[in-house]
């Protein structure tokens, strides 16, 4: 396998944020990462990077702050030093409430980054094409693309964050760089949502993940643990949608993935059938340990699973990727989190977060599937 960074934080010029103009305050890349990826008309590779940019001095006096998008521009809300945690630098922990509440230490806005064909260079960074929030939804941030390409038409899926809801946002393109927000498509809290590169028995078919405050046990028997899981969902217009009603992939008591499960890269069609490569965590310290794994799905039926390599990670965190940046992690973190992937002949191109920090591209042989 071929593995190196492609993006980071210094590479993203915040003069031209969507917050520079009205922000007020010095802000700084916190993270550039976790990247939508899609082949475009002009064959070339298209990163949609996350862009988490944070305030450089949250703490005034007797507050901390947090970026908030407005109809009228971002604004900083202050929250009371008494009576926040920020143990966590991505997050803090605001008291007060009947249910536990968290404000952001960023806002998250999304860049296309062109890549050339072979993913190994940036032609482009489209700052005019960056896509921030319109919408009071998405007011605290747009976060985590991923893309598919259906039918002439790209279809990208988004996590809106704000504090009426933290659901999923759907955009389409017929050219991948200009997009239109159709909305919101899942109304409940869900990261990966994450369409399949084609339909299933004429219909929009998505890998989902939706979460809860709490889990019922399985017998002690069974083989699976309780827990965030995957499942799928079907729609007639990639707007409406419907749960498949078997049970997908759930965590494993004989797995590593004891602490979670999460959808990564867009299934796509192959001779054997729908290939995913999706996320699981072992715990591990505060954020856990997250590997790239895959599975093989029946074209057909694809809550049918012909082949689970869930043992031994395809792709596992890279210190020696992080090392020239390591004065910018924000965290100690064992984490790869892949989030596209892309045919490039005789291999697959894949994308990832690396340590939630930058942009990290793999070329997979395609034998490694076989």
């Amino acid at each position: 396998m071929d593995d190196y960074l492609i993006f980071a934080p210094d590479d993203v010029d915040l003069a031209r944020s969507p917050l520079a103009a009205t922000i007020g305050a010095e802000t700084y890349v916190l993270g550039a990462f976790n990247p939508g990826l899609a082949r475009l008309p002009n064959g070339n590779i298209l990163l949609m990077v996350r862009v988490a940019e944070a305030l450089k001095e949250p703490v005034e006096k007797e507050h901390v702050h947090a970026i908030r998008w407005t109809s009228a521009g971002y604004v900083r809300d202050p929250h009371p030093l008494s009576g926040v945690n920020m143990s966590d630098p991505r997050q803090f922990d605001v008291a007060g409430g009947a249910y536990r509440m968290l404000a952001l230490t960023s806002l998250s806005w999304l860049l296309p980054v062109e890549l050339d064909a072979e993913g190994r260079k940036v032609v482009a960074v489209h700052y005019d094409k960056a896509i921030a929030p319109t919408m009071s939804y998405q007011d605290y941030g747009i976060e985590d693309a991923r893309i598919s390409l259906i039918d002439g038409t790209y279809y990208m899926t988004t996590c809106s964050v704000s504090a009426e809801r933290h659901g999923t946002s759907l955009y389409t393109s017929s050219n991948g760089l200009d997009w239109e927000l159709k909305g919101l498509v899942l109304d409940h809290q869900n990261k990966d949502m994450i369409l399949f590169e084609g339909k299933v028995g004429g219909l929009f078919t998505a890998l989902t993940r939706p979460l809860g405050e709490l889990y019922l046990a399985y017998p002690e028997q069974s083989e699976f643990l309780a827990g965030p899981s995957i499942n799928l969902a079907q729609s007639p217009d990639a707007l409406h949608w419907k749960p498949v009603d078997a049970p997908f992939l759930r965590p494993r008591k004989a797995s590593e993935l004891a602490r979670k499960l999460g959808g990564g890269s867009q299934p796509i069609l192959t001779d054997e059938g729908w290939l995913m490569l999706y996320h699981g965590v072992e715990t591990k310290a505060k954020v856990g340990v997250y590997r790239t794994f895959w599975g093989l799905l029946d074209k057909d039926e694809p809550w049918r699973v012909k082949r689970l390599e869930d043992g031994k990670g395809l792709l596992e965190a890279n210190p020696a990727l992080t090392a020239p940046i390591a004065h910018q992690l924000y965290l100690p973190t064992e984490v790869v989190f892949t989030t596209g992937l892309v045919d490039g002949g005789d291999h697959y191109i894949v994308a990832s977060g690396e340590a939630d920090l930058a942009c990290r591209i793999t070329h997979i042989p395609k034998s490694r599937f076989a």
